[in-house]
């Protein structure tokens, strides 16, 4: 695996000096849906603003459990945007980092930041629509399963799941809807320099007019 955001680190780096932190953004998003859109161009509007971002470049998920180097950046991160995107549910490894993106949330000063990319906060909180058809598939998936080991499992996966996307919902987030998306990243970025105060280390870049460059 390549890290992408490993291209940003050195003396221009924010979170290199900020206690330990190896990045300042965990990107979370469901790659099916926004890896080569939206996704990309925020990732590449971070790292033009010098905040230092984790983006996992693997399109295949292997295994069922969340992989180590993914709970390692989550952890070593001091915040994580979270895209929720139409299919972002059928992943388990989505699911899985979205439940330990929460728990850092309680446990430490972890921002979290939900963007809803074209899809509702109700249907993301009360599990409906795509986010709905995705649950019922991993119940299924869990009451088909033979093994009672694994089945007790993954229903307690799922109800962590459930209870994370509920309070995932319930944060302030930011919507897309109806937004010019160039707009939107910028607004996302200047949030993310004001919450986790890079500005006092570095200026603000102007990212509008970046349509070319993202």
């Amino acid at each position: 695996m390549v890290v992408l955001s490993e291209l940003s680190e050195g003396p221009s780096s924010s979170s290199s000096t900020h206690k330990g932190h190896r990045y300042d953004i965990f990107l979370s998003f469901r790659g099916v849906d926004t890896r080569h859109g939206f996704t990309n161009h925020l990732y590449n509007a971070l790292i033009h603003a010098n905040i230092t971002t984790f983006l996992d470049d693997e399109e295949i998920e292997t295994g069922e459990d969340l992989k180590p180097e993914l709970e390692s950046a989550i952890k070593s991160s001091r915040a994580s945007v979270i895209v929720l995107s139409k299919n972002y549910a059928t992943s388990t490894w989505c699911l899985d980092e979205l439940v330990l993106i929460l728990e850092q949330r309680m446990k430490s000063s972890h921002v979290v930041v939900p963007i809803f990319y074209h899809v509702e906060p109700t249907d993301v909180r009360k599990q409906q629509s795509s986010f709905g058809d995705a649950m019922a598939k991993h119940r299924q998936r869990m009451e088909a399963e033979t093994d009672a080991n694994k089945r007790s499992k993954l229903a307690q996966k799922m109800e962590k799941w459930n209870k994370a996307l509920i309070e995932v919902a319930d944060l302030k987030g930011k919507d897309v809807k109806d937004r010019l998306e160039v707009e939107f990243i910028d607004e996302i970025v200047k949030d993310i320099f004001r919450r986790l105060h890079i500005s006092s280390r570095f200026p603000l870049p102007q990212l509008i007019g970046m349509e070319d460059s993202i």
